[in-house]
């Protein structure tokens, strides 16, 4: 603690920082982590699934600057904790429909704009299924999606439980039963 002139304690301020690219790999990290039974998805995938979005809509002229920021992953990653579900997940595709239905859902809420094209947000057909999500989301987390932007301590709760997760990579869950075996080792009895 800090004294100021009159002899006060100050209460010590702490300061937490991260990097953009930081939080977009600790975001990644968690939802691997998370959806540990999807073989063919890889942390990198989900930054790259952020990235793209962004880059299109500013070579797109939706956007004049980079939305993708540290505080914009960090209410990303509040909507993604909560509604990826690692064992409902079969797809990389369906991690890819939620976590862009999540960015759709921040643009909307702390974007510059008033409205986005949905079409970079989109990954399957049905757009009945992406408004599904979206009123969903709406729905379960519109008072932290408030809460975020008003409370700091809330704010930092998020961020620093963002920023843990890239700090230690825990092996994922080991599966409940075990993996099948490779098919080159079916013919070779």
């Amino acid at each position: 603690m800090r004294s100021d002139d009159k002899g006060r304690v100050a209460p010590r301020k702490t300061v937490i920082q991260a990097s953009t690219s930081e939080l977009l790999k600790c975001l990644g990290m968690f939802l691997h982590s998370r959806c540990h039974r999807l073989r063919d998805f890889q942390a990198g995938d989900a930054v790259m699934w952020l990235r793209t979005v962004d880059r299109s809509l500013l070579l797109q002229g939706w956007q004049d600057v980079a939305f993708i920021n540290p505080a914009n992953v960090v209410f990303v990653y509040m909507l993604v904790r909560e509604l990826v579900d690692g064992e409902r997940i079969a797809r990389p595709q369906d991690l890819q429909a939620v976590v862009l239905t999540c960015l759709y859902l921040s643009y909307s809420y702390m974007g510059n704009e008033i409205s986005y094209p949905l079409k970079p947000f989109l990954v399957e057909d049905s757009k009945d299924k992406f408004w599904d999500r979206c009123l969903l989301i709406v729905d379960r987390l519109s008072f932290n999606m408030l809460r975020i932007n008003s409370e700091p301590g809330f704010f930092t709760e998020v961020f620093t439980e963002l920023k843990a997760c890239g700090t230690v990579e825990s092996p994922p869950p080991a599966p409940p039963h075990p993996a099948p075996a490779p098919p080159h080792a079916l013919t070779a009895a």
